[in-house]
């Protein structure tokens, strides 16, 4: 296969990596921009198996949190909830999966997106030179946080937390606006941060 052909069958795919406890419209926010201000052919929600830097908190079952996912993007072109760090289980580095994806997936050229205050803090990741030699790191820019990352997203700012909206469940109140439909279905369906036994 000639460089061109190779570069022709390839996708660029952004990565935009979380708990996803629940999705909600500022996720979907901060995809659909970085798929349109990047040019990317498609954005992954990956969702993390076992997010091991919340082990303070019980985290939602990794089935039901990917089942959330799907749901959110249910309708959005070139959005695509990923199970890719589910296999192998358990906690995993950014690096191994950027690795195991470009061995998998050859066709992929993957982009980091991640907000402002992560980005600050890719110097100290583990293997953090591999990080960036493997994928394109795009920054959501934030208030208060200074980008000097050539790939910046401006992403209009919203008010939404996946804590926020637990705690609104919690306590009865709606989210209808907060979360797509199908999440919000499947929020109620699952009796999920209803203090029961769903989460």
């Amino acid at each position: 296969m000639t460089s061109t052909m190779m570069r022709m069958s390839q996708r660029r795919v952004g990565l935009l990596g979380g708990t996803f406890d629940p999705p909600h419209i500022g996720h979907l926010v901060v995809a659909v921009e970085a798929r349109a201000t990047l040019n990317l052919d498609e954005v992954w929600l990956l969702v993390a198996h076992t997010p091991w830097q919340k082990t303070g908190r019980g985290v939602t079952d990794a089935e039901h949190r990917l089942a959330m996912a799907r749901a959110a993007v249910v309708g959005l072109d070139g959005l695509v909830a990923s199970d890719f760090e589910f296999d192998p289980p358990g906690p995993t580095y950014t690096v191994d999966t950027l690795e195991r994806l470009v061995r998998l997936r050859p066709e992929v050229m993957p982009t980091l997106i991640l907000g402002a205050d992560a980005a600050a803090g890719v110097g100290t990741w583990h293997r953090s030179a591999d990080v960036a030699a493997l994928a394109e790191i795009a920054v959501v820019d934030r208030p208060g946080c200074g980008s000097t990352t050539p790939a910046t997203l401006a992403v209009p700012q919203l008010d939404v937390s996946s804590t926020g909206i637990r705690a609104r469940v919690q306590t009865g109140r709606p989210i209808d606006v907060l979360c797509p439909p199908g999440v919000v279905s499947l929020i109620s369906e699952l009796g999920l941060y209803d203090g029961g036994d769903g989460s």
